[in-house]
């Protein structure tokens, strides 16, 4: 008994007893989530029919809620079939052939009969049963009967595979799957694909919360494979028909928030524009964060940052700086360095003296000069990596630019960051080559510090007012 007294008393002494689990945690988080895995609800099928061969043509609209009403989705299985060799007695493998595996997609049993449709217009494209017995009004006629022995003209002769029409083209040309994660996509065509099952439900007057689905296998020629970024053009459709394009309330685009940290809030919204700006994929919806994330900063005062960082520990986020230097919006891969930190609790984790920033190299020092090169670069390893990378280079760039210009303005890091984000190529570009001139004294003096795991860019400032 008082063994587990003595075990239970650690959890209470703060010995490191009940800790999460750092290196999953730093596996799937880090680097703006890049390793967590896909969701498996987040994908979209695009069928691309060919309209020219079939009587009645699909309209666009339900071409594209075809797409909308697949439920469940199989991505494709291969088998490699290899044979065993000996070559001059050493065993060897040859491949023989590939396997595509049949791919099952199941859709929701619309009361619009789209997915009827659909396999209507393949079913009678390829076997003409439904088209001989079934007249011009779909109806069984008189023909429905035995005709084996009788003779005479009208009676019908195509069964089957049997196809009166000219069926040069298939229906069917493609099919992409998309899997959808972090506004990119991942697809996969099925080049040439034949449906060789196709089931409808089964009906139960016992289930009545039931819903019906339609299912069908494929196989198909080949697999293409392609990556990309969601828009409005690809995937084909996705976010064409009945997409909701009003803006949340609790986004950037939405006006946003007045949080710091929170969704739609400054961190949030600095971290979309930084990351438009990084990938080159500025557009109006950038432009409109940036106005709204500039509008929300102005309304933050330092006691609203105490208030939201309330009950979080000083000790706590001097750890935070110490080991990783920054407060990552996962976002939009925009760091909040440690000089917020120092803003929202009073503390000074600055640990070099410098005098980059000052013209009269008299008002602005930071004592106590410290260089963790464990943790963070040395000032040639930074000046390596700023040669090299080219989104380390603008943070730094804006780093440079809140030091020389927004903390003069008396801005914020995050006002900073924007006005930054929105200035001229040019300007832009005398900021990027002094980053790359001045990194080694930025970084040997302090005021600069990039984390050697992460890459991430903090500054280091006596002074910094969100």
């Amino acid at each position: 008994m008082p063994s587990i007294n003595n075990f239970l008393k650690g959890f209470s002494d703060g010995l490191p007893g009940l800790k999460d689990y750092q290196h999953a945690s730093r596996l799937y988080l880090d680097d703006n989530f890049k390793l967590a895995p896909k969701n498996k609800f987040l994908f979209h099928v695009v069928f691309d029919i060919d309209n020219t061969v079939i009587s009645r043509p699909f309209t666009d609209g339900e071409k594209l809620e075809l797409n909308m009403l697949v439920k469940t989705c199989q991505l494709p299985k291969y088998n490699l079939n290899y044979e065993e060799k000996l070559q001059y007695n050493k065993k060897t493998f040859v491949a023989t052939r590939i396997q595509y595996q049949p791919v099952n997609i199941s859709f929701h049993d619309d009361q619009a009969d789209t997915v009827n449709a659909f396999w209507k217009s393949y079913y009678e494209y390829n076997i003409a049963d439904s088209v001989t017995l079934g007249g011009a009004n779909n109806t069984v006629t008189s023909f429905g009967k035995d005709t084996m022995y009788e003779s005479g003209e009208g009676i019908p002769r195509q069964f089957g595979m049997d196809n009166a029409k000219a069926r040069k083209k298939p229906l069917l040309r493609s099919i992409q799957i998309f899997v959808l994660h972090r506004k990119k996509f991942t697809s996969f065509t099925l080049v040439n694909p034949v449906i060789t099952s196709f089931s409808h439900d089964d009906l139960d007057q016992a289930d009545g919360g039931g819903i019906m689905s339609n299912t069908m296998q494929v196989m198909y020629e080949t697999v293409l494979y392609r990556v990309g970024n969601v828009n409005k053009a690809d995937p084909r459709g996705f976010a064409t028909l009945h997409y909701d394009n009003e803006p949340s309330p609790l986004s950037v685009l939405g006006r946003g928030t007045n949080s710091i940290f929170g969704p739609g809030g400054i961190v949030d919204g600095v971290g979309s524009v930084i990351s438009d700006v990084a990938n080159n994929n500025i557009s109006l919806g950038t432009i409109l964060t940036g106005i709204n994330t500039y509008n929300n900063a102005k309304k933050v005062k330092a006691k609203d940052v105490k208030e939201e960082l309330k009950g979080i520990s000083k000790t706590g986020i001097q750890e935070i700086g110490k080991k990783s230097g920054t407060i990552t919006n996962p976002v939009g891969s925009f760091s909040v360095g440690t000089a917020a930190v120092v803003a929202a609790v009073g503390v000074t984790l600055a640990g070099a003296k410098g005098n980059v920033d000052d013209k009269n190299k008299t008002s602005r020092v930071i004592n106590n000069p410290i260089i963790d090169t464990q943790n963070y670069l040395s000032p040639t390893e930074a000046f390596n990596l700023l040669q090299t990378n080219l989104s380390a280079r603008d943070r730094v760039a804006a780093s440079i630019y809140y030091q020389r210009n927004g903390s003069r303005k008396g801005l914020s890091i995050a006002q900073s960051d924007v006005e930054f984000a929105s200035s001229s190529v040019s300007v832009k570009n005398i900021y990027r080559n002094r980053a790359l001139s001045d990194i080694t004294k930025l970084v040997n003096e302090g005021y600069i510090k990039i984390n050697r795991t992460t890459n991430e860019v903090s500054i280091i400032a006596e002074k910094a007012v969100l």
